[in-house]
Formats: C-alpha cells, sequence, structure tokens
C-alpha cells in the first residue's frame, strides 16, 4: 500500500505549551528585538549564505520605521559589490494560472542542477484591512524544504506594479546571499503590475487556454513586455485547447515590433503538476541570457532599470516626505473637510497643499 503524503495543508492535532515556555520564549523574542543591529556583522553573516540574517536584512529593508532606513541603506550598500551575479526571472498571470504550482517545479527543477534559487512572492494586500495571507511557503510545500532554496513572502502594499516596495532592493540582498536565480512572482491582478518588467533580466508569462483570454490577452500590453509565454496546464482534455491558443498566440507574437534584445519570444507548453516542459522553459531563459549578453542588450538593460529606479525611489521619498510634514497633515484634513462640503475642488486643494512646500 502506498505511503500516504505529507501535506502542508493537513491539519494536526494541537499541542498545548505550557506557560513557562511562552513567557520564555517572549521574553527571548523582545530581548532580541531590543539588540542593537550591527550591518557590518548582519551582511558578514549575509555573505556566508546565513538565511536567518538574510531575512532579517530583508525586515529592515521592508520596514517603513524611519529609523531602520538608515541601517538598511548601510546594508544594501555594503552588498551591492556582491550582487547583480544572478539571472532574474520576472513570472506573471492572472488568479489561478498555477503560478505557485509552476514556481515550485521550476525552482525545484533548478536546484536539481545544483543550482540556488530564491522566490520573492509577492502577495496581495486587502485594500480594507491591509493585510495579506503570505502563504506561498504553504503552497509550495516541496520547495520551501529544499536546503539550496529561499522564499520570501511580501505584502504588496499600496503598490499598483504587482511588487512589494521593497523588492528592488531585496534582489540585491538575495545575490549578495549566493542565489544563482531570482525569481519574483507577482500579485497577478491585471495591467498595473508591469512594472516587475523594470527589475528582471527575463520576463515570463503564464496564461490558461480554454479561459476564454486567448483574444483578450493578445490585446493587453503586457504581452509586449513578455520574453516568453507560456501555457500552463496543458495536460489531459485541456491539452488539445493549449495547442491552438499556442497557434493563436505565436501569431499575435509576429504582429509586434522587433525587440531591441534581437530576441523573438517564444510560446510553449508545460504542465507545471506534471513537470512537463519546465526544462525547456529554462532551456529558452538560457538561450535568451546567451543572445543578450552577447550583443550587450543584458547590461544595457539593467543599466536602464537602475536609472528608472533611481527616478521612482526619488518620487517615493518626495512623496514620502509631503505626506509626513505637520504642516501638511493639519491641511489636508481642513482641504479634503472643504472637498466634502464643495467649497473647494480637488485640483484646487492639491495646488494649494503644494504651494506650501515653496
Amino acid at each position: 500500500m502506498a505511503k500516504e503524503k505529507k501535506s502542508a495543508l493537513k491539519e494536526n492535532e494541537g499541542v498545548s505549551q505550557s506557560e513557562i515556555t511562552n513567557s520564555t520564549s517572549i521574553k527571548n523574542i523582545k530581548k532580541k528585538r531590543n539588540t542593537k543591529i550591527n550591518s557590518k556583522t548582519l551582511v558578514a553573516s549575509i555573505l556566508k549564505k546565513d538565511i536567518t540574517a538574510l531575512s532579517r536584512a530583508i525586515t529592515l529593508v521592508e520596514s517603513k520605521n524611519v529609523e531602520h532606513l538608515d541601517i538598511a541603506n548601510s546594508i544594501i550598500k555594503q552588498c551591492l559589490p556582491h550582487a547583480n551575479n544572478s539571472i532574474r526571472i520576472g513570472i506573471t498571470g492572472v488568479p489561478g494560472v498555477g503560478k505557485s504550482t509552476f514556481i515550485e517545479t521550476f525552482g525545484k527543477h533548478l536546484t536539481t542542477l545544483g543550482k540556488r534559487v530564491a522566490v520573492l512572492a509577492i502577495d496581495p494586500s486587502s485594500s480594507l484591512t491591509k493585510g495579506s495571507i503570505l502563504g506561498d511557503k504553504t503552497r509550495m510545500e516541496e520547495l520551501v524544504k529544499d536546503e539550496n532554496a529561499y522564499i520570501r513572502p511580501s505584502a504588496s502594499g499600496k503598490s499598483l506594479g504587482g511588487v512589494a516596495r521593497k523588492t528592488r532592493e531585496s534582489i540585491i540582498l538575495c545575490e549578495a546571499a549566493g542565489f544563482d536565480v531570482i525569481i519574483i512572482e507577482t500579485v497577478g491582478v491585471g495591467q498595473s503590475e508591469t512594472s516587475v518588467h523594470s527589475m528582471v533580466d527575463f520576463f515570463l508569462l503564464l496564461k490558461l487556454a480554454g479561459a476564454g483570454d486567448e483574444l483578450q490577452g493578445i490585446k493587453r500590453g503586457i504581452i509586449e513586455m513578455a520574453d516568453t509565454i507560456a501555457i500552463n496546464k496543458a495536460d489531459g482534455d485541456n491539452l488539445k485547447p493549449a495547442k491552438l491558443a499556442k497557434v493563436e498566440f505565436n501569431r499575435a507574437l509576429h504582429l509586434y515590433p522587433q525587440k531591441n534584445s534581437d530576441w523573438q519570444p517564444k510560446v510553449m507548453l508545460c504542465s507545471a503538476i506534471k513537470n512537463e516542459g519546465i526544462d525547456t522553459i529554462w532551456n529558452v531563459i538560457k538561450e535568451y541570457i546567451e543572445i543578450t549578453t552577447k550583443n550587450n542588450y543584458f547590461y544595457t538593460k539593467r543599466n536602464e532599470q537602475n536609472k528608472f529606479w533611481l527616478i521612482q525611489t526619488i518620487e517615493e521619498q518626495l512623496k514620502s516626505d509631503f505626506f509626513n510634514r505637520p504642516d501638511i497633515k493639519k491641511e489636508l484634513a481642513t482641504q479634503l473637510h472643504l472637498i466634502e462640503n464643495n467649497k473647494t475642488t480637488p485640483f484646487a486643494a492639491a495646488y494649494y497643499l503644494l504651494n506650501l512646500t515653496h
């Protein structure tokens, strides 16, 4: 009789913890939080591939606490000379396309090849409660146990780009920790998530056949950015529709102008759950890296991305500084009250608030 496979989703009987254990744990956690962070020590641990140190550094980078900003910047600066040695892959697609299953199968394939893989998974945040489930480690239950893989779920927050606020910096930290491949899984909620394209070398778009979005998908600007389209769940009864979808997408891709990379995007079939076509997709990515490295597009693109993130960072900081000013907070409340009573317009109120900074 076959042994039952244990799943992370299986509910186990709870184990009660003694009050002594709980109070001791709480005391230790509080003590650790109050310990002053030494950036040099933390970076030294990251360079030794210490996953705990890496996780702590990413937490500091993601923190909105102004006290953490300087130390986070110091860590990034120290890690930067050790970065830029990985292949950065962005993976996107609509919810339900099987991103997590694909990433787990793809990640396992890479680790069997001797690669160290980091997955930066972006979870959607609730617009009401501001919370996120952060359940990617549960969905990638095999990959999370792989010693050559690291999965870091982060909340998207208010980001419309489908990527967390500090994903760009997290990539640098993961590269300093010696990861060969960095995979960024986006929220997958629509056109606005295309900002992931500005931080990766290779952009993989996952699609479904038979979901009624083949033609709609062709219209979307995101297709223009894709370096390869992989039609997932191409198995069983869905194999025939997947083959037809592949033909449609191939036709559509030839209508777009040639990319500056001299790369002709491909359409692939795969089944993550059956581990079919995964090795072929990795071979396509290697082919892309080889071509773009030879024609220097790979490095040109990274330089352009750095310039883009410089502007983005400035805009983000200016916005943060503006809304955190005490006088702006006070006047903003006043202007909002005036708008509610139809005594001013949003445009006039914005103009007035912006003039307060001069």
